[in-house]
C-alpha cells in the first residue's frame, strides 16, 4: 500500500478492499474492513438518533476489542468526542468524567457492570441512553444502536476527535479537549502519527495492541496504524507467553509497550522464551514510565534494534529516540518530533541553555488544546505556546533529552500516572485519619506500588485492624490500581510551619537500598 493511498484513512481502504482483515479479535476472530466499516456506519446513524450531534460527546467503558475501533470510527468521521473512560475505575471516578464531559451516551461492557451503574445514577444519565454490550440491568443492549440502522456512509461527514482525561495535583481529571477542525476526515492523514517513529504505510505491517485502549498513546498507535492499513491483532488481558505467541503467530512487526511489561517478558524461563520467534517485530516503542537501564539493555539483546523510546504527555508533543542513538546516549528519551518542540526553563521562566536542568516543556506545532471546563488549569503551566507537566530535564548539545526526576511526588506503578493527591484526599474522609500522605515504594514489577501513611485522629488507635479498615474505606473511592496496599502510621505528619508537608523524608526509608527510577 503506498503513502498517498493511506493518506485517505480507514473509510477509504474499507470502501477499496472491503475483505481485507483488519483486526483480529482477543478471542481470535478476524474482522474484515467492510465489517468494521459498516459497523462503523451504523453506529454513527444510532448515536445521532439517539440527540447527538456534531461537538457532542459519548463515552465508553470498554475492554479491548471491536467495539472500541467501532466507536472511535463512528466519533473520527460523525464530528464527535469520543470519551474513553478507565475501566479499572470505581462508579464515583467514572460518574465524574461522564458528568463532566457532557457525554449524551455512554457503551459499557457487562463486565464492569456494578460500576458503571452507579457511575450512570450518578451521573444522572437517563436510561435510554445507557447501552451495554452484554447484559446490565437498567442498560439497553448496544445491538440496539447499530440495528436496522444504514450501513452506508453517514452525511455531512466531520472530522472528530478523541478526549481523552487526564488526572493533576487537584486529584480531579480533566477532559483534554482540542477544537474540531470542521474538516472531511480524509482531509487529515490520520496515521501520519507513525511516521514519527519510522512506521510507514507499507505491506506486511501488523501492529499487536497489548495494553488497554482507554490509554492516550495506546489508542493513537493502534488508530494510526489502522488507518495506514496495517491490521491489528488486540490483546484484552495481557500476559508476556501470550503476547510472544501472538507475535510469532501473526508475524506482529510493532506495539506500544511499558517498562513493566519488559520486566515480566524477561522474568520468563529462557526455554519459554526461546520458543517463540519474535523476529517480525520492527518497532517495540516503549513510554509512559522510566525504563531502567539494565532493563533496557537486555531487552535490546534479545529483541534487537527495534526496541525504541518516547517521551510524550497526553496533551501533546514529546521526544524519540531510536535504540543507535539511546546505545550512544544511555538514559536519553530522545529529541523532539518532527511536528514537537521541546525547551527547558527555570523558575522565572527563562529558556536554559544545553546542559543546565530546568523543567522541561513541550510545545505541539499542529495545534493546541484546553482543559475541559478549567480555564485556570489550562493557563497553569504555560510559557507562550509551551506547557509542562512538570519533569525536570536537561537537553544537550544535540538537542537529546535527558529526564533528572518527575511530576513532583507522582507515583508511576506499572507504566501508569498515579496522583496522591487524589488518594490523600480519600484517606482523609475517614474518621480515623487525621492526617495522610500518599507516596509511591519500591516494587519489583510494577517499579512503584502506593503506601500510604496515616497520622490517626485522636481517640483512635494505630495498628493492623485501623489499617485494614482505612485500606476497605479506600476501596469504595478508588480504583484498584490506586489504592494504597499498605497504611503505616507516625505519631506526627511532618510539616513546616507553614503546612508544608516534607514528603521526602516519609519517603526516603522505604527507597534505602533500592536505586529509585527517574
Amino acid at each position: 500500500m503506498s503513502q498517498s493511498a493511506a493518506a485517505t484513512g480507514f473509510w477509504a481502504q474499507a470502501t477499496a478492499d472491503p475483505g481485507r482483515t483488519v483486526l483480529i479479535a482477543p478471542d481470535g476472530e478476524e474482522w474484515t474492513a467492510g465489517r468494521l466499516h459498516a459497523q462503523a456506519n451504523r453506529l454513527v446513524h444510532g448515536l445521532r438518533a439517539a440527540g447527538l450531534e456534531r461537538g457532542d460527546a459519548f463515552a465508553v467503558v470498554l475492554p479491548n476489542g471491536p467495539e472500541f475501533f467501532t466507536a472511535h470510527l463512528a466519533a473520527a468521521q460523525a464530528g464527535f468526542y469520543l470519551v474513553p473512560v478507565n475501566h479499572h475505575f470505581v462508579g464515583a471516578e467514572i460518574a465524574w468524567i461522564v458528568a463532566d464531559s457532557g457525554a449524551k451516551v455512554l457503551v459499557a461492557h457487562e463486565r464492569f457492570a456494578e460500576a458503571v451503574t452507579l457511575a450512570a445514577d450518578e451521573a444522572g444519565l437517563p436510561a435510554p441512553h445507557r447501552y451495554a454490550v452484554g447484559a446490565i440491568p437498567g442498560f439497553r443492549p448496544y445491538g440496539e444502536l447499530l440495528d436496522g440502522q444504514d450501513a452506508s456512509p453517514p452525511a455531512d461527514r466531520t472530522l472528530g476527535w478523541v478526549m481523552n482525561y487526564t488526572s493533576g495535583t487537584t486529584g480531579r481529571p480533566r477532559g483534554i479537549r482540542r477544537p474540531l477542525p470542521g474538516k472531511l476526515p480524509e482531509e487529515t492523514h490520520l496515521g501520519g502519527f507513525l511516521g514519527i517513529f519510522g512506521i510507514r504505510p507499507a505491506d506486511g505491517n501488523v501492529h499487536l495492541v497489548c495494553s488497554p485502549l482507554y490509554h492516550t498513546a495506546v489508542l493513537q498507535f493502534a488508530a494510526a496504524a489502522l488507518h495506514i492499513g496495517h491490521p491489528l491483532v488486540l490483546m484484552d488481558r495481557w500476559t508476556p507467553e501470550e503476547m510472544l505467541r501472538l507475535i510469532d503467530r501473526y508475524d506482529c512487526t510493532h506495539t506500544h509497550m511499558v517498562p513493566t511489561q519488559f520486566h515480566r517478558l524477561l522474568s520468563l524461563p529462557e526455554e519459554v522464551r526461546n520458543r517463540y520467534d519474535v523476529s517480525s517485530m520492527r518497532h517495540a516503542i516503549h513510554g509512559a514510565a522510566p525504563c531502567p537501564e539494565h532493563v533496557k539493555r537486555a531487552m535490546i539483546d534479545w529483541w534487537g534494534r527495534c526496541v525504541e523510546e518516547y517521551y510524550a504527555a497526553s496533551e501533546g508533543g514529546g521526544a524519540f529516540a531510536t535504540a543507535d542513538e539511546w546505545l550512544k546516549k544511555p538514559g536519553t528519551v530522545g529529541r523532539a518530533w518532527p511536528i514537537s518542540e521541546l525547551a527547558v526553563f527555570d523558575d522565572d521562566g527563562v529558556r536554559l541553555p544545553p546542559g543546565e536542568l530546568g523543567t522541561v516543556y513541550l510545545k505541539m506545532n499542529t495545534g493546541g488544546f484546553q482543559y475541559h471546563k478549567d480555564e485556570a488549569k489550562t493557563a497553569k503551566n504555560r510559557i507562550g505556546d509551551f506547557f509542562t507537566v512538570g519533569d525536570l530535564g536537561v537537553l544537550d548539545e544535540d538537542g537529546y533529552l535527558f529526564l533528572r526526576d518527575r511530576k513532583i511526588d507522582m507515583i508511576i506503578s506499572g507504566g501508569v500516572n498515579i496522583y496522591p493527591a487524589e488518594i490523600e484526599a480519600a484517606l482523609l474522609a475517614h474518621p480515623a485519619v487525621a492526617d495522610a500522605a500518599a507516596f509511591g515504594i519500591p516494587h519489583a514489577d510494577w517499579g512503584e506500588e502506593v503506601k500510604a501513611v496515616v497520622e490517626a485522629a485522636e481517640g483512635y488507635e494505630p495498628g493492623a485492624a485501623l489499617a485494614e479498615e482505612v485500606l476497605a474505606h479506600c476501596a469504595d473511592r478508588l480504583a484498584g490500581f490506586k489504592r494504597p496496599k499498605s497504611v503505616d502510621f507516625v505519631q506526627t505528619m511532618p510539616r513546616d510551619p507553614n503546612g508544608k508537608l516534607y514528603k521526602r523524608r516519609l519517603r526516603e526509608p522505604y527507597w534505602e537500598g533500592h536505586e529509585r527510577p527517574l
